[in-house]
């Protein structure tokens, strides 16, 4: 769907006090398959759209829902993921046109999997933490006919890094190849801080300091999962945490007739000190 007919209309959300009725949620998904046929058939944009032309679209609705997650606004959780479950019924009808699946086929494979997956739920196995549950969930996985053939296999490549590197450290702990004791991490973290120090200091060889980068900040990644810290979701948060207060900057120096770059680096930190406190005296 264009982003500009999102904008185009004053949508109101409801204030819910009472949640829908089973009967309700199906009527509802009914009504949506309705709808997507509906445009399949009479919307010249949405007519021509192929799994190739939405899948930038996908991206970047699944990229919205996360940054709504993160703020938790709640009105644009909804609405995002009304979105992203536009797409996945999207690319069901585009399945169904070309008999290879359809949205029925969707959910229950999903349902398949979660049941094949859950044997603590559906079967006789024993698991009453969330910590029991994962130790058992890779080779549950790779026991699926058409599941992963290696512990890794499942982490998609186009993930984006920093999160691909929690994923596979999460995965082959799910194995047993982790640290006996999450203190023990620190040393090598400590470790390759020091060896991309030496060689900042020692060479020029960028091939060979982006290297030692990426094991510094893949070790980062693998402390703040041992102590059960999403790093994705705190480097996200400085970061807006810095546009708030860098943006702070830039409108106080504008009243005051100022150019950034006409700044001292001493009048520029004043002024963020400013926003840092500001802040500060808001959230308590």
């Amino acid at each position: 769907m264009p982003a500009e007919w999102e904008k185009s209309g004053n949508f109101a959300l409801p204030n819910h006090t009472d949640m829908h009725t089973k009967e309700e949620k199906l009527a509802a998904f009914s009504r949506l398959l309705d709808v997507m046929d509906d445009l399949r058939e009479k919307c010249p944009w949405d007519a021509k759209q192929t799994n190739e032309s939405l899948r930038p679209n996908t991206i970047e609705e699944t990229y919205e829902l996360c940054d709504a997650l993160l703020k938790n606004d709640v009105p644009n959780i909804e609405k995002e993921l009304g979105d992203v479950l536009l797409h996945v019924v999207f690319y069901a009808k585009i399945g169904s046109e070309k008999n290879q699946f359809d949205i029925a086929d969707v959910c229950n494979k999903l349902c398949d999997k979660l049941i094949f997956r859950h044997p603590h739920v559906y079967g006789d196995v024993v698991a009453k933490t969330a910590g029991e549950v994962l130790k058992t969930w890779e080779q549950i996985k790779q026991k699926e006919k058409d599941g992963n053939k290696s512990v890794l296999a499942g982490v998609p490549g186009s993930l984006p890094s920093l999160i691909k590197a929690y994923r596979v450290q999460e995965k082959a702990s799910n194995v047993g190849f982790d640290w006996e004791k999450k203190e023990d991490v620190w040393d090598k973290v400590r470790e390759e801080m020091a060896e991309l120090e030496v060689e900042l200091e020692k060479t020029d060889n960028a091939k060979l300091q982006t290297e030692e980068l990426g094991d510094f900040l893949f070790s980062l990644i693998n402390a703040a999962r041992l102590y059960h810290l999403n790093p994705d979701n705190a480097l996200e948060s400085t970061n807006q945490k810095f546009i708030r207060r860098f943006n702070y900057v830039e409108s106080k120096a504008r009243e005051r007739g100022l150019m950034l770059r006409d700044m001292s680096l001493a009048e520029m930190d004043a002024l963020w000190n400013e926003a840092k406190q500001k802040e500060t005296a808001v959230n308590g």
